[in-house]
C-alpha cells in the first residue's frame, strides 16, 4: 500500500529530524524500498511558500531538491480534478486547504498518510493515517 507523506513528514525526513519517530522512519524506508513512498504535488507548493516566507531554509534550490527526491525513489501524486472536488466534499474536516488537498490525495489513491497534524489524526472519519511522531 502507498504511504503519503505529509509535507512537514517530508521536510522532517530530509533534515533528518529527531522528531520523525523511529517506526515511523521504518516505515518510511520500507515504502520507499517497496517503490510506494509518495508526497501530493501541494506539498513541494508548501515548502515553497515556507521558503519564500522564510520560515524554512533549504540548502538546495528547490527544483533540484525536488528532482533528487523524485530520483531516489519517491512518488509525486498529481493533484486530479476529483482529488480536489474530494477536499472540498471533507465532513467536518477543518484543516486549511492545503491539508485538505493531501488528505484527499491520501484517500483517492488509497493510501496511508504520514502525518504528525493533530487535526488529521484526530479527524475520525479518516482511518489510513500514522503517527510520524511513532
Amino acid at each position: 500500500m502507498m504511504l503519503l507523506l505529509d509535507t512537514h513528514v517530508l521536510v522532517w525526513l530530509d533534515e533528518g529530524s529527531t522528531r520523525l519517530g523511529k517506526t515511523a522512519l521504518q516505515i518510511i524506508n520500507e515504502s520507499l524500498a517497496a517503490g510506494q513512498l509518495g508526497v501530493a504535488t501541494i506539498c513541494f507548493w508548501e515548502i515553497a511558500l515556507l521558503v519564500e516566507k522564510q520560515r524554512l531554509i533549504m540548502k538546495t534550490e528547490l527544483d533540484v531538491w525536488r528532482s533528487e527526491l523524485l530520483q531516489a525513489g519517491l512518488l509525486e501524486i498529481p493533484l486530479r480534478g476529483t482529488t480536489a472536488i474530494r477536499a472540498g466534499q471533507l465532513h467536518l474536516f477543518q484543516g486549511d486547504p492545503a491539508d485538505r488537498m493531501i488528505v484527499a490525495s491520501a484517500i483517492e489513491n488509497g493510501a496511508t498518510l504520514m502525518t504528525a497534524d493533530e487535526k488529521i489524526l484526530s479527524w475520525s472519519q479518516f482511518h489510513q493515517k500514522i503517527d510520524a511522531r511513532l
